[in-house]
């Protein structure tokens, strides 16, 4: 095999002319990098950087550029080349294309998507240290990875059942909204904001055809989300998320427990006031996840005090309610409303009005089984890449790393067949 051929294999240029190699010192007289000079083959000469289609040349542009390129085992590596610019008809003059790298980048496409792939999997101190790199590029990067890989592809085909949530990403109040696919487990579309703005960009880039075809919509109780829904989705049905549901519950409970505990503190009952203070764990995890201690502790709470004890009931009926499912489950929701009405807890006395607010939409939670379970389980690994995202210089290289991660547009690591 000839040393050019070599040398376009090593560095995934094939279809290009090698024309040299050169090396360049570093500071201490040692070899610092690889340069690598090519030119394009006539036939693919002469075509727009955008659109790749023919175009008359423009001029010859700045003289000689460079990419950078994967390392050369422990040697930076860059590919050299004349930058012409041509005169596109629909996007006007723009550098020429090439194959090794994407329109407008520094870097090549291997590096690139090799940035891109350890970025979703790696911490963000191992990134910048092996590929040699800032993490605002790193950024960047990303951004330009995730345009090219989601720009041919419909993210919204078959969309039937979808989730609707919001996560903050950033102190002060900033937050995102994100959209998941319930039957792929995929997050569809992210965008900066909480709010009817927001979720009307969403809609607009489905179109009203799409918008027509989604069939449930799980969200929780926020107003903004369920007022867009009715309006452009009249026919989808909105489910209640059983979690948020069974949150005001666990709430107001903490709210009895907190009133039993002043109380106690006031009477001058400082050992139960002790006891009380530290039950906070026991009265809210689930029965079958409670350990000895807790139970103890739970069983004291039941001789002692029945109002608190009474309030620990009803927020596990609540979650009973969700367990059941289907008719069952509203049944016991009908039954367990007046027992809360009854019930003498002002703090579930308004968890009831709550829930008779919001009841059809979580009787349909209910009967279609659908809850913001798969949101969530987004939202964490969400969670996970906003805190590997710090220190980027936009939202849009957050979310452009939510796409690749959680839509599954990542691309594969170069030239692994």
């Amino acid at each position: 095999m000839r040393q050019a051929s070599v040398w376009a294999r090593l560095l995934g240029v094939q279809g290009t002319i090698v024309e040299e190699v050169t090396g360049e010192e570093d500071e201490g007289g040692e070899l610092g990098a690889v340069v690598v000079g090519v030119r394009l083959r006539k036939a693919d000469a002469g075509r727009c950087g955008i659109c790749r289609r023919r175009s008359s040349g423009y001029d010859r542009g700045e003289g000689r550029r460079r990419w950078r390129h994967l390392d050369l085992g422990t040697v930076r590596s860059f590919i050299e080349a004349e930058a012409p610019r041509v005169r596109c008809r629909d996007h006007g003059v723009v550098v020429g294309w090439v194959p090794w790298a994407r329109h407008g980048a520094g870097h090549t496409r291997a590096f690139d998507d090799t940035a891109a792939w350890l970025a979703v999997r790696t911490a963000k101190s191992a990134v910048v240290e092996l590929l040699r790199i800032g993490w605002r590029t790193v950024g960047r990067i990303i951004t330009r990875v995730s345009a090219e890989a989601t720009a041919g592809v419909d993210r919204f085909a078959g969309l039937r059942r979808i989730g609707i949530d919001e996560i903050s990403y950033k102190r002060g109040h900033r937050y995102l909204t994100v959209v998941v696919d319930h039957d792929r487990g995929r997050l569809v579309w992210a965008a900066v904001g909480h709010d009817e703005n927001s979720l009307h960009r969403f809609f607009d880039a489905l179109g009203e055809e799409r918008c027509a075809a989604i069939t449930l919509i799980s969200a929780d109780a926020a107003s903004w989300i369920a007022n867009v829904v009715r309006e452009r989705c009249e026919h989808a049905v909105l489910c209640m998320d059983p979690f948020h549901v069974v949150q005001w519950a666990s709430r107001a409970l903490d709210q009895v427990r907190r009133e039993v505990w002043n109380a106690a503190r006031r009477g001058g009952q400082r050992a139960l006031a002790r006891e009380l203070k530290g039950a906070r764990f026991a009265l809210w995890k689930n029965p079958e996840d409670l350990t000895e201690r807790q139970e103890a502790k739970l069983a004291m709470i039941e001789k002692t005090n029945y109002r608190l004890y009474r309030a620990y009931l009803l927020k596990e009926q609540l979650r009973q309610v969700f367990h059941l499912r289907g008719r069952r489950g509203c049944r016991l929701l009908d039954h367990w409303l007046a027992w809360a009405q009854r019930s003498r807890l002002p703090a579930f006395v308004k968890v009831a009005r709550s829930i008779r607010t919001h009841r059809s939409s979580i009787d349909a939670a209910l009967m279609h089984e659908l809850s913001n379970a798969r949101v969530e389980a987004i939202n964490t690994r969400l969670r996970l890449l906003t805190r590997i995202a710090f220190g980027f210089r936009s939202p849009d290289a957050l979310i452009a790393l939510a796409m690749l991660s959680l839509a599954g547009h990542c691309p594969p690591l170069p030239d692994r067949r």
